[in-house]
This record gives C-alpha cells, sequence and structure tokens, in this order.
C-alpha cells in the first residue's frame, strides 16, 4: 500500500481549510485517532454519507468522546458525499455547495490532511478496482472545460437551470456596448428565410442605419390603423419601407414587435430582448429521437423498455404542434409545421404498429411517427433489443434516418430534440451532420440509478454496457445547445445530495478513461422547463362532474369490500 500512500504527491498542500482540520485532529490527537481509526478497519471501502456519519457517532459513543463531532472537522464530514478506505488513508469527496466539489485525505495513523485535485482524487478511487493500477501514468484524462472557456458562465448555485434568462443579461450587456453591436441581430433578421420566402427584412435594409428610420416610420403608419387590422391590408406599404412576414398578422401586433425592436436599438434590456426572440419565427420543423423500446400508440405500455417516456413525447408532440400553429399564425405566416418522431422500426414488432414506417400521430394534423430500422453488416435487425444494446447500431441509423428526413421534411429540420442517451447521441450526431440546433431531453441518467456503476463500471459491463452509455452522455450532453430538464434537483441535486447532471462532473471507468470535467451544471445551456400536466386528465377536485363516477362503485367494492381486501392482501 505504500503506492497508494505516495501518488498524490510528497508533500501536502495546505489550505486555510486544511489548516483548520490539522488543527482539530492534533488537539484531541489520541481520541481522534482512536475514532477515525475506525474507518480504515475494513481497511478497503467505498463508503457513502449515512454510512461514514454512523461509523463516526459509533465510535465516539464507544470511546466516551464526542469532541471529533465538534469544529471544523464535523464540517467536513457533515459535506462529504463520499469516503475512500484505503487503510490508512481516508479518501473525502466534499460537496460546499450544489456544482462545487473539493478533494481531500487523511492519514489516519499519522493524522496528517493533504488537499488533491480531480485528478489525484480519482486516481486514488480507482485503487479500489484495481490496486495494480494505483501509479499508472498513462490514464487517458477527459477535461471538457477548455472547450468552453471562452463561452460566458454562471457562478452562482442559485443561478443553475436558468440559462435563457442568463444569456439574455449576457447578450443585452454586449449590445450596448457601442453602435455596432446590434449589426449581428439585423444580419440575421435581413439573410432569415423559410425555404424561398424572405422573413422579416428584405435586401434594402443592410444595417442598423437603415433600419431605425424604417422602423420609425412604419410605426407612424401602423399607429393609425386598429389593431386588429389584417395584414393583407398594409402588407404591400411594409414591404415599401423594407420589412417582410414575420412581424405579425395584425397591426396591432407588428406594431408590438416594432416597438419590442425600437426599444432594443435605444436600450437594451434582458426581458424586451427575450420577447422579441421569441416572436422572431424561426421553428417551422422539428425532429425528435427516441431509438429504442417499442414507439407506438397502443399496445405497447408495458413492453420491454417502453413506458413514461412515450407517452412524454406524444404529449409533447401534441403541445408542441398547437404551439406552433399559433406563433406561426401571430407571425402572419401561412406555413404548415412539421414535426417527425424518429424511432425505431421492428420487423417483429408483437401485435404493435412498431413495424409499420409512417403513423399519423394522434391528435395531431401535421405530427407522424418515422420509424427507421436497426441494421449492421448481417442485414436488418427484426427483434426488439435492450435499450442497453442498442450502441453498435446507432452509426448505421443515424446515416438511414438522415436519408428519410429528407423525403419526410422540407429539407433538413429546424432544430433536433434527443431523448434518453442513445436518442441524444443520435441527435448529437444528425445535428452535427445537418449542421443544426441540437436539444437534449435526458429523462434519466442511468449513473445514479445504479451505485458505484462507474468505479466498478466492469462488473456491469457485459449487462448494462455502462462504458457506452457514459460516454455517450458525455459526448451528447457537451454536444447539445441546450438541455431542457424537468427540475433544478435532476441537475445540481439539493444541499444534501447529488444531482443527475453533477454526478458526471468527474469520475473514472478504472482501465478505460478518466472524467476530471465531463459535465458543467453551471453551463448556461440548462434549462428548467417543468413538464406540467394534462388538463383533460387531471383537474381540480372541485369539478366534481369530469369526475369518471361510472368507475366508483368498482373503486369502492376493491378497496373495502372484505372479500375482495382478502383476496388481494393473500396475493401480496
Amino acid at each position: 500500500m505504500d503506492g497508494i500512500a505516495t501518488q498524490a504527491g510528497a508533500l501536502p498542500r495546505m489550505t486555510s481549510m486544511n489548516k483548520k482540520i490539522q488543527g482539530s485532529l492534533d488537539d484531541h490527537r489520541n481520541e481522534n485517532l482512536r475514532i477515525l481509526s475506525k474507518l480504515t478497519a475494513k481497511r478497503k471501502a467505498l463508503m457513502q454519507p449515512h454510512e461514514v456519519i454512523d461509523e463516526l457517532n459509533k465510535a465516539a459513543e464507544e470511546s466516551g468522546s464526542l469532541k471529533i463531532m465538534d469544529g471544523p472537522l464535523a464540517r467536513v464530514f457533515s459535506l462529504c458525499q463520499e469516503a475512500i478506505v484505503l487503510a490508512p488513508w481516508v479518501g473525502l469527496a466534499l460537496r460546499p455547495r450544489p456544482g462545487l466539489w473539493e478533494y481531500m485525505r487523511i492519514n489516519v495513523e499519522e493524522m496528517i490532511v493533504e488537499e488533491l485535485t480531480t485528478s489525484e482524487y480519482l486516481s486514488f478511487k480507482e485503487c479500489l478496482a484495481d490496486e495494480n493500477r494505483c501509479n499508472d501514468l498513462y490514464v487517458l484524462e477527459l477535461d471538457i472545460e477548455p472547450f468552453n472557456v471562452g463561452f460566458p458562465r454562471m457562478t452562482r448555485p442559485q443561478s443553475i437551470g436558468n440559462g435563457v434568462q442568463f444569456l439574455n443579461r449576457h447578450l443585452s450587456s454586449r449590445l450596448f456596448r457601442d453602435a455596432d453591436s446590434m449589426e449581428p441581430l439585423v444580419e440575421f433578421m435581413r439573410v432569415h428565410k423559410y425555404k424561398d420566402q424572405t422573413l422579416l427584412l428584405n435586401e434594402s435594409i443592410t444595417n442598423v442605419v437603415r433600419l431605425r428610420p424604417a422602423l420609425i416610420k412604419a410605426e407612424e403608419y401602423l399607429i393609425k390603423l386598429p389593431n386588429d387590422q389584417p395584414l393583407k391590408d398594409f402588407y404591400s406599404k411594409l414591404q415599401e419601407l423594407g420589412l417582410e412576414r414575420g412581424w405579425g398578422d395584425t397591426a396591432g401586433r407588428v406594431l408590438e414587435m416594432i416597438h419590442l425592436l425600437l426599444d432594443l436599438l435605444q436600450a437594451p434590456d434582458p426581458d424586451i430582448l427575450e420577447k422579441f426572440l421569441a416572436r422572431i419565427p424561426i421553428v417551422f420543423s422539428v425532429a425528435i429521437i427516441s431509438p429504442h423500446g417499442y414507439f407506438g400508440q397502443s399496445n405497447v405500455l408495458g413492453m420491454p423498455d417502453t413506458g413514461g417516456q412515450v407517452v412524454y413525447i406524444l404529449d409533447q408532440v401534441r403541445a408542441m404542434e398547437k404551439e406552433m400553429l399559433k406563433n406561426i399564425k401571430l407571425q402572419g405566416l401561412d406555413i404548415e409545421p412539421q414535426i417527425v418522431v424518429v424511432t425505431r422500426l421492428i420487423p417483429n414488432a408483437n401485435g404493435t404498429t412498431c413495424n409499420q414506417r409512417i403513423e399519423q400521430i394522434e391528435g395531431t394534423k401535421h405530427s407522424r411517427i418515422l420509424r427507421v430500422p436497426f441494421r449492421n453488416e448481417n442485414g436488418i435487425l427484426h427483434n426488439w433489443i435492450s435499450r442497453f444494446d442498442v450502441y453498435p447500431f446507432l452509426e448505421n441509423f443515424v446515416y438511414d434516418v438522415a436519408q428519410e428526413l429528407t423525403v419526410e421534411l422540407p429539407g433538413k429540420p429546424d432544430f433536433i430534440i434527443g431523448n434518453y442517451t442513445d436518442g441524444n447521441l443520435v441527435a448529437s450526431l444528425l445535428c452535427h451532420q445537418l449542421g443544426v440546433t441540437q436539444c437534449n431531453i435526458a429523462h434519466a441518467l442511468e449513473k445514479t440509478k445504479y451505485p458505484d456503476s462507474d468505479i466498478y463500471w466492469k462488473k456491469f459491463e457485459e449487462k448494462y454496457h455502462f462504458s457506452c452509455q457514459f460516454t455517450a452522455d458525455l459526448i451528447a450532453m457537451n454536444q447539445a445547445d441546450f438541455i431542457i430538464t424537468s427540475t433544478y434537483q435532476e441537475i445540481a441535486g439539493s444541499e444534501d445530495t447529488v444531482g443527475q447532471y453533477e454526478s458526471h462532473v468527474a469520475f473514472s471507468l478504472p482501465g478505460l478513461y478518466r472524467v476530471v470535467n465531463g459535465i458543467d451544471v453551471f453551463d448556461p445551456k440548462f434549462n428548467i422547463v417543468s413538464p406540467g400536466a394534462d388538463t383533460i386528465v387531471y383537474f381540480s377536485f372541485t369539478e366534481k362532474d369530469r369526475r369518471l363516477t361510472d368507475l366508483h362503485d368498482k373503486i369502492e367494492k376493491l378497496l373495502y369490500d372484505p372479500e375482495q381486501t382478502a383476496e388481494h392482501i393473500e396475493s401480496l
């Protein structure tokens, strides 16, 4: 074990926190030695926070002294999210605040405290899996941070998940710097098109200098019209001034957007910028990727790897189409939106529609499911396979999907939404190939569902292929332009628990690679959008007329009938 004791460096680094801890250890050396020795009794272990606290409390009670649980040392153990016992050392992963991590270790025999870098801590942790690799100098380390060094980044844990607001504030501050700072926005509006249809500005508006008087003349003209005057009655006048379709469907709506832009030209404001950008017509076609499982509208729930994700996506499509139709109308455009859910075609569909290439989505007019089969060198895969086994097929799947999408959509989609790990990886490859915006939705990150699935990944590899999954998550989350999550806790957990994404900040797959900076939870690409609820299914308890009263008798019998309850209790 000598290699373990020296691998993090011969000279301990002493921060102010370390000095306080060192002082706390020295003040009651014998008592601390007896109590901390309990942690190293197992010689080699990976301990969760509650296990560490339980062991320390038990040892303190047995020794008749609770001094170790006072002062700086108590604070350290209250922040501990993980302890690594490799006698005589105890390594600690400390989390002062969500998204912020520090690492240290204590030599229990000599009562010495050392601060560790992320790489050193992970190297120390890898000894749990393989002591022979403790001093391995040839380890592939992944550090994504340098690739994002020039991009604005949040610093306060309270801001995590509010990326849009942060970027609007950042962008509005930049727009106010000088007269030319608005030129990129004007250039985008000038070249923006849908197919061959020019939107927002025509060729007569070439810069901000020409835009401002055009907007003022349009304002003077529109303010004299009734707010509900339809676009067709004054569209030719807007064209003369250099304004094309996309500003609104009525005089009042167009005037509102002109006022927003004039306000931005005068004094950029994050709230005004957000409102203005939200009104720009950008999204007309969307591809949603969900490869695994039986993706269908009937007879699929309860099938392997098929559950709430299918319901979520179908509800999302219906809501998205409704919103797109409303926005397109309000923008004064006559364009039919297109939404395509891309999934896997399964020839042996077991009584479902998953062997149909195209399936219209119920409750929509412009949305459909597009199914593309998995294939390899042996041809098309006919049977369902687990979501953990799909990775060898995804590269060919991307190529085939790109071909199929060009047939189903008028050109490439405006943006692509990936779902779950496999869908997010496919979305990453598609977006890179097609040059479009990428959105990710995780639904679940397996790393937090299976404790110690990183350090002991080889034990799980044959069944779960976590090496593929964790790598895919790293690629997809860093490739994405934005990531949608349901809650703050999903990203960065709480004061006491680690978030799903936060668990990918730093981890190791011993013998494969070590991640020292993986997913940055302070990245503004993270945005919290709660999924909400279907008001057809969920409604206030006061709306008694909407209740399914026909089922009440059956429910009461199941709950209260002695024969029924006895039968079900026995079956449990």
